[in-house]
């Protein structure tokens, strides 16, 4: 068993989601960066798709009750063992408290455990959705996690890139499949702000309004991971994991691969290139 002697600001329960149920109204969830969540679980000899621990910013720190192998990768952040600052895949005995430092370059940091965390699947997922309530909840002071008992392989020597604290990011972006509701040429134009108030379900962006070329609403229309849609305000946003199946603002783009937002900061530039 783990126990969880601080929680943090939001941590959560993360797998590979549950793609496949968006015509019954289930967002995909899963971790926001999965290459960071694969490397995690490889260096700790995990199947890819174990559910691990996805923190935001603060950390966290848990006691291991039984001896067990953990890997931290993602955010770039200070890992410690009863006190002692350590690196890469790391044997914890039994009753050690682990501490998962504070974010210093990106945003979300993932704890693998070998074994990974045995919480119970909800339509084949352990992942967290903080906008529908499915799965687990998010983590709180004095819970404990089950750690599973089956680990596939041994602990893998994986390299991956840390996350490195970048002024700015490119998007690529199909254009569609309502741009016609929308001046989007200037989405190209200048750069945008990652807003404060993103979370898993969207990355809001603050900058130069686009402005509506058509009067009225659609009538709600499916949406897709990495969708940008236009509310009223101007103020693109871009669906996260844990996005809504439906919404009835313009989506003007898809963003091809939104694993950079979620190590993007608040503050962090982001500018859109069109995908042909």
């Amino acid at each position: 068993m783990i126990t969880v002697l601080r929680a943090g600001p939001l941590t959560t329960v993360q797998d590979l989601g549950r793609p496949g149920f968006a015509h019954l109204g289930v967002p995909r969830s899963g971790a926001l960066d999965q290459p960071a969540l694969r490397r995690a679980n490889a260096l700790v000899g995990n199947d890819p798709s174990a559910a691990a621990l996805e923190t935001t910013l603060m950390g966290c720190r848990l006691r291991l009750d039984a001896p067990a192998t953990i890997a931290v990768t993602g955010a770039t952040c200070t890992v410690k063992i009863d006190g002692r600052p350590v690196v890469g895949p790391v044997d914890v005995p039994a009753g050690a408290v682990v501490e998962i430092g504070r974010a210093v370059a990106g945003v979300r940091s993932y704890v693998a455990v070998a074994g990974g965390i045995d919480v119970e699947p909800v339509l084949g997922s352990r992942s967290t959705d903080t906008l529908s309530g499915l799965g687990p909840p998010r983590l709180t002071d004095g819970q404990t996690l089950a750690v599973g008992g089956r680990v596939s392989t041994g602990p893998s020597d994986v390299a991956g890139p840390g996350v490195v604290e970048r002024p700015g990011i490119v998007l690529g972006v199909w254009v569609g499949p309502r741009d016609e509701w929308v001046e989007v040429a200037g989405l190209f134009e200048d750069a945008y702000a990652v807003s404060p108030v993103s979370n898993r379900v969207a990355c809001r962006l603050a900058g130069t309004a686009l402005s509506r070329t058509r009067a009225g609403e659609l009538p709600p229309e499916g949406l897709v991971l990495g969708g940008i849609q236009v509310p009223p305000d101007g103020q693109p946003l871009i669906f996260l994991a844990d996005h809504p199946t439906t919404g009835g603002y313009p989506v003007v783009g898809v963003v091809d691969d939104v694993t950079p937002l979620a190590q993007a900061r608040p503050g962090t530039s982001v500018r859109f290139r069109e995908l042909h």
